[in-house]
């Protein structure tokens, strides 16, 4: 998003022994299942992942249309603070947000959830914003979606977009809501327009 928002990748990868071999390699097999147990602490189990944010509006995360309309709702208003417990009931706690924009050769920018409520929180208080998306191009398998979504960004809501461009947002459903993943945004320039699948709603 125009200031809004790596992808969020957690995997772990837990060291085995055959079954094949002798009661002569225990020590071995005691330092696995240690190397387990300290795994399993470093992970909170799944049913702990709601209890590490703020608790959402259930319409915000029960579908995908609305998780995506909450994304853009949340950080959009006029000048003044924003709701930054909603902002984080829709993300997992780990969720990455980062600009690709390089406009005047600037550097790509990371954010964590707290960072960018932070950084974009000083200036929305100061100044009105509005974004919402042009069109969500949605691909869905199973419990995970990925999401190219267009957007336009205004300071008042009915005037004229000042920067368009595109977010590639990726959440999952945990069997009980949708969470974010990631935002991945890039913002339109001459060189860079938005491609024409994404400049209009779809049918």
């Amino acid at each position: 998003m125009k200031s809004l928002l790596l992808i969020f990748l957690a995997i772990v990868a837990l060291p085995w022994v055959s079954s094949a071999q002798s009661s002569s390699s225990a020590p071995k097999t005691e330092t696995v299942n240690a190397s387990k147990n300290a795994t399993a602490k470093q992970q909170p189990p799944a049913q702990d992942l709601s209890a590490r944010v703020p608790v959402p509006r259930p319409d915000d995360v029960n579908s995908l249309d609305s998780i995506l309309k909450a994304i853009y709702d949340v950080i959009s208003g006029p000048a003044g603070d924003r709701d930054w417990n909603r902002f984080r009931s829709l993300f997992v706690p780990e969720a990455r947000l980062t600009s690709a924009t390089r406009i005047d050769g600037g550097p790509v920018r990371l954010f964590d959830v707290d960072g960018y409520a932070r950084g974009a929180g000083g200036y929305f208080k100061t100044h009105a914003f509005y974004e919402s998306a042009i069109a969500n191009r949605i691909q869905k398998f199973g419990n995970i979606a990925q999401v190219f979504s267009s957007y336009a960004s205004r300071t008042a809501p009915n005037e004229r977009p000042f920067a368009r461009g595109v977010n590639s947002i990726q959440l999952f459903n945990d069997g009980t809501r949708w969470w974010v993943l990631s935002i991945l945004w890039d913002e339109e320039t001459p060189t860079n327009p938005l491609p024409p699948e994404l400049v209009t709603p779809a049918k």
